[in-house]
């Protein structure tokens, strides 16, 4: 790479990274203040996190529905990557459709969708309706991943198990299944990390009834600023690095970002 291409890479991991680095600094200030540089760098702002119980009912909140939200999302996911493998046709294309449409529509079109819906059957402001939601926008990602698991299956396996004997059913739990479960893992963390940080869908169908932390974080920044606010981003973005890097490590990286030819 040239000189020239690498001082644009450094520019723009400079611009990537800078956002992240002001957020650090705002977390350190001692004094209540959002100031950068921070003044009096103390950690006190990470004990009073964890110490305040309005901020760890938000924190609850946010972990409970992003789990719940993945594990639904790829329940949905699964079956629909399956028939859409399985089958080739108009109705398979048409619901491998549907089920990339959510993600592909703008979040506070969505948004509104799910809250004329939620107020209709009378489930407005309950944190079923935020999973739901959650899953059904982020559906998507797994889809995305599972297809990429199911398309990098060698026929001959399958082709191979039905020679020996087994059923449609013990193909599936014995072959198909076993070499997706790290497609349908990766895509269950996207869910989550996603849902983690959603803002708009979470308080479009919540409201204030169900405060995740997003939806906390623009609650403080109108009625008072806090460097919990830092905190808790810098939190964010450590759950994403983890999620992401062990993704990463032991994940298929290159084939989950679209290549066509799996990682020996």
């Amino acid at each position: 790479m040239s000189r020239l291409g690498r001082a644009f890479v450094l520019v723009i991991l400079g611009l990537l990274l800078a956002p992240l680095v002001v957020v650090a600094g705002v977390s350190l200030n001692g004094t209540q203040s959002l100031r950068f540089p921070p003044v009096d760098p103390s950690l006190r702002w990470y004990g009073a996190l964890w110490s305040n119980a309005d901020w760890m009912a938000a924190l609850g909140n946010s972990m409970l529905i992003a789990a719940l939200a993945g594990v639904l999302a790829v329940a949905v996911a699964l079956p629909l990557a399956l028939h859409v493998w399985a089958r080739d046709g108009v109705v398979a294309r048409a619901l491998q459709t549907l089920g990339v449409a959510p993600f592909m529509l703008p979040p506070v079109i969505s948004a509104l969708g799910f809250l004329v819906f939620w107020v209709s059957v009378g489930m407005y402001g309950q944190m079923t309706a935020t999973v739901v939601s959650h899953a059904v926008f982020l559906v998507t990602l797994p889809l995305v991943t599972i297809s990429l698991g199911l398309r990098g299956i060698d026929p001959a396996l399958i082709e191979a198990a039905r020679v020996m004997g087994a059923g449609r059913w013990t193909v599936l739990r014995t072959v198909v299944l076993p070499l997706i479960a790290p497609y349908m893992i990766s895509g269950y963390a996207f869910v989550f990390v996603l849902s983690l940080n959603e803002y708009i869908i979470a308080y479009m169908v919540a409201g204030f009834t169900v405060e995740t932390l997003p939806i906390r974080i623009f609650n403080s920044l109108r009625y008072g600023y806090t460097p919990i606010m830092g905190v808790v981003s810098v939190l964010f973005v450590a759950v994403a690095l983890v999620v992401f890097g062990l993704i990463g490590r032991f994940g298929n990286l290159p084939r989950l970002l679209g290549a066509e030819r799996a990682r020996e």
